[in-house]
């Protein structure tokens, strides 16, 4: 018995699978996400727009958006390119990347996941101190200090989670993890020396 088959049986192309994402791939786009998300604020308040600012920012910063004074204005556009270049890092933590790429990832992944738990975790214990009465605060800056206890202080500690776990998956993968490591560890002790000179000397 002879097989026909038609001229669109033969060229007929196999189905395609639709793309699937790694599991470790989930962490870095987890970063990526809440880097774009939290760009935007930046962008909208550097545009002149501080629609519900008041509320959850400190009122002086809102004053400098909304009377559109440059240098801060720079600084909000400098602001949210900062931000949507974490979201690239974290886009880049899904797959292995050479050479100092690689490197590069590791460094500002490690860095970031360490910057961010660090004032995340700050605007916590400060909100909680002064929710329990242990620290106080001007009655007008209440309700703001309830903003970074609820809000923004786990904000932060959720994208540096994020961060970091996307950085530790993107290591275990490699085969010289030793080296990789020692670029983390110096992004994140980076990060904390900043903070802490930060802190010290009152700027940012």
């Amino acid at each position: 018995m002879a097989i026909e088959l038609s001229v669109n049986d033969a060229v007929r192309p196999a189905p395609r699978r639709a793309p699937r994402l790694r599991p470790g791939a989930w962490p870095g786009l987890a970063a990526a996400v809440w880097g774009l998300l939290f760009a935007v604020p930046s962008f909208v308040w550097a545009m002149g727009f501080t629609f519900g600012a008041r509320t959850t920012v400190a009122p002086s910063l809102v004053e400098l958006a909304e009377d559109r004074v440059a240098w801060f204005v720079a600084v909000l556009w400098v602001t949210g390119l900062l931000k949507v270049f974490g979201a690239l890092i974290g886009v880049g933590l899904t797959r292995r990347r050479g050479g100092w790429v690689g490197r590069l990832m590791v460094f500002c992944g490690g860095g970031a996941a360490v910057l961010l738990v660090w004032h995340g975790c700050l605007f916590v214990v400060h909100g909680v101190l002064v929710e329990i009465g242990t620290r106080s605060v001007a009655p007008d800056l209440a309700g703001l200090t309830r903003w970074y206890l609820g809000l923004w202080g786990p904000w932060f500690i959720v994208g540096g989670l994020a961060f970091a776990a996307a950085t530790t998956r993107y290591v275990r993968r490699l085969d010289p993890r030793r080296e990789m490591r020692i670029y983390g560890a110096v992004g994140a002790l980076g990060a904390l020396l900043l903070s802490s000179a930060s802190m010290i000397t009152g700027i940012g």
